[in-house]
């Protein structure tokens, strides 16, 4: 008989994380099971922990962008290049599973972050689908999860510092379309808005703010590529201000939203010059709502506001070159801030709540 797999499980809303066993699945064809070496605790596993967002089959294992060691396999697995997976393999995988490629977002839209069939490790598995989220000793990779081998070179440390947060960037990023020498501003200096402002970076802006807190956080935007940081304790109209000052009276380019509170999405429309383009990403889940003034903000700028949702194949497998090619200029690594073992996730979750750390791991 096979030995279960030990789980970190969110029960309910607000509820204590508890430590649990789940039964080792059956691999059908296709399948595979990998001994979880880093999965990562993030800004959403709090929301998640708060009843945040909807949809969310309580109680859950979460942990939905981990890394890996393949241990078994029903195969033969390949992966996007025909390459076959092999026992052994360092991987990671796209946590979005069961998109369906045959409805109107995935066909016309060409949307697949919003097929309303996706399923998320971590998020929108129970635990009694079995072991689906990184919070374990042990990961099902069911038929049809995309896995990406770590190439070569590339830490595993490297990739998971980066981890949700870069592969999310890595789509904001492209919704942000900067070009050459254009001013950016990143509202919010948690993993996202870090690696945002690292790819940003690389992708040749010139000016480019950090606006968030608390000061440690703002000292390492500095080393991802920020030009110049300012700190919450600055009042808004104050850091409009210095970014006017910065850009010529204009106001950035670009502004790319990835603080997760409400009142940052609206503040990004006064830090944008006109015509400009804001991308919001950090408003994942719900937090409520906030007063605009449609024409002095949106219409009057003619500003371009574009939404940016989740993270498609594309993302994730680019995250992982990425990583690898840049991970000795980008300290992604160092982001990685405390690791907890499974009894302890509760204490990684509280840490990742009250900001005492940028990066908290989960080693199983």
């Amino acid at each position: 008989m096979r030995p279960p797999i030990r789980a970190a499980v969110m029960p309910a809303p607000n509820a204590a994380i508890q430590l649990t066993e789940v039964p080792t699945p059956d691999l059908a064809p296709g399948a595979a099971l990998l001994e979880t070496l880093f999965s990562e605790v993030c800004g959403t596993d709090v929301h998640v922990h708060h009843g945040h967002l909807s949809g969310v089959p309580y109680p859950l294992i979460p942990g939905h962008v981990s890394v890996g060691r393949i241990v078994a396999m029903n195969g033969p697995i390949r992966d996007v290049a025909g390459v076959p997976f092999h026992d052994g393999d360092v991987v990671t995988f796209l946590d979005v599973h069961e998109t369906c490629n045959a409805c109107y977002q995935c066909l016309v839209a060409k949307q697949t972050t919003r097929c309303p069939h996706r399923k998320v490790y971590g998020i929108t598995y129970g635990a009694q689908d079995g072991p689906l989220g990184g919070w374990a000793d042990r990961i099902w990779i069911k038929p049809g999860v995309k896995m990406i081998r770590l190439p070569t070179g590339l830490e595993p440390e490297a990739f998971i510092g980066g981890g949700c947060g870069l592969t999310t960037s890595v789509h904001a990023l492209d919704r942000a379309e900067i070009r050459l020498g254009q001013s950016v501003a990143v509202l919010g200096v948690g993993p996202v808005g870090q690696s945002a402002i690292a790819l940003a970076s690389l992708s040749g802006a010139g000016e480019i703010v950090a606006i968030g807190a608390p000061a440690d956080r703002l000292a390492f935007a500095r080393r991802m590529g920020a030009t110049t940081v300012l700190g919450l304790d600055l009042p808004h109209e104050d850091r409009v201000s210095a970014v006017h000052r910065l850009t010529g009276g204009r106001g950035v380019d670009v502004v790319i939203e990835a603080a997760g509170r409400p009142e940052a999405a609206v503040q990004a429309l006064d830090l944008v010059r006109d015509g400009g383009r804001v991308v919001v990403v950090g408003q994942y889940t719900d937090h409520g709502e906030v007063p605009i003034n449609p024409h002095r903000q949106i219409n009057r700028k003619h500003v371009e506001i574009r939404g940016c949702w989740g993270s498609d194949y594309s993302h994730f497998h680019r995250a992982v070159e990425i990583a690898a090619r840049w991970q000795d200029r980008i300290p992604w690594r160092e982001m990685v801030s405390a690791r907890y073992e499974l009894a302890r996730a509760g204490d990684a979750l509280a840490a990742v709540e009250r900001q005492a750390v940028l990066k908290a791991l989960i080693t199983p």
